[in-house]
């Protein structure tokens, strides 16, 4: 009886371990100029984002940064975001334009996925609807600056 109890033990400590490995992001592929201004931008993210701390991403070259559990995932050099266009309506933060597809503004029980659209290359944040209300604001507030300073503006986003 003790080495059944033993045995369905076991694979717990597994399956932890499992559960706290690096968050896989894709990687787009991206020109030598977008692949320089991602990697600029991804150097210069904070260690924490919406007061979550960093945590590893996989692949570690990755122009991408991860926050918390579950996390917030921020890509450098995403595609245009379906449903974007120059009529789309943006929130905006330091100077920033941010497009959020209408549908997920209005459920809040909905992941966010947040793109500085008018930007090239383009970045993108996924904040977990757990840390709605207040994750996408601040998320955007805090990579506005770097947005600025690392990726050219090309479509205005208001």
């Amino acid at each position: 009886m003790r080495s059944a109890a033993a045995v369905l033990l076991l694979p717990l400590p597994l399956l932890l371990a499992a559960c706290g490995g690096p968050v896989e992001v894709d990687v787009p592929d991206l020109s030598g100029a977008d692949r320089a201004a991602c990697e600029a931008f991804a150097d210069d993210l904070p260690d924490t984002l919406a007061e979550q701390q960093r945590v590893e991403v996989e692949p570690s070259d990755a122009p991408a940064a991860a926050y918390g559990d579950p996390a917030i995932v921020v890509r450098c050099g995403v595609p245009k975001p379906d449903g974007f266009s120059l009529a789309a309506s943006c929130e905006t933060a330091n100077g920033v334009g941010f497009f959020i597809p209408d549908e997920q503004t209005r459920d809040q029980d909905a992941d966010l996925t947040i793109t500085a659209a008018g930007y090239r290359p383009r970045v993108e944040v996924v904040v977990p609807a757990r840390y709605r209300p207040s994750g996408g604001a601040a998320a955007m507030s805090v990579l506005a600056p770097l947005v600025q300073k690392h990726l050219t503006l090309v479509e205005a986003c208001d």
